[in-house]
């Protein structure tokens, strides 16, 4: 740690230096030939590395915001899907609302047949006992 306390130390900042390398890379003296975005302008009278860094981070900041307006935009396609999923979920519940409905149905058609089977059953056998009690009472009184 030692070290790097000590590198900071010595090491001077030249800004005759930085400027010349910001000349270097950016040529031209006008401070408005690199584009801004339209919330921010440059004022008069700010020096070029004054208005360079203050360009530096205005971009930094708008790259950022970019990223959160894209992860809006995915937000909503999301929101978009989930609607989609919603829909289906509710075609499904309605369908196994429907499907039950005719399961029901189907029930009360087979309860009823089983029931008017019995009622028939009960009744071919009380129609055999009367025909046979008759046939035995016409036996015995002849």
């Amino acid at each position: 740690m030692g070290n790097i306390e000590h590198l900071r130390k010595t090491t001077e900042v030249s800004l005759a230096k930085l400027e010349a390398d910001i000349t270097a890379t950016r040529p031209g003296s006008s401070l408005p030939s690199v584009e801004l975005p339209d919330y921010v302008e440059h004022h008069e009278g700010v020096s070029r590395v004054g208005a360079l860094s203050a360009e530096a981070v205005v971009r930094d900041y708008e790259a950022a915001a970019k990223e959160i307006e894209s992860m809006g935009a995915e937000l909503i396609d999301a929101a978009k899907r989930c609607e989609l999923m919603t829909a289906d979920v509710h075609n499904a519940i309605a369908y196994m609302r429907d499907t039950a409905a005719a399961y029901r149905e189907d029930a009360k058609k087979i309860f009823n047949r089983i029931e008017d089977c019995a009622q028939f059953t009960q009744d071919v056998r009380k129609t055999c006992e009367e025909v046979k009690r008759k046939m035995v009472e016409s036996n015995t009184t002849n």
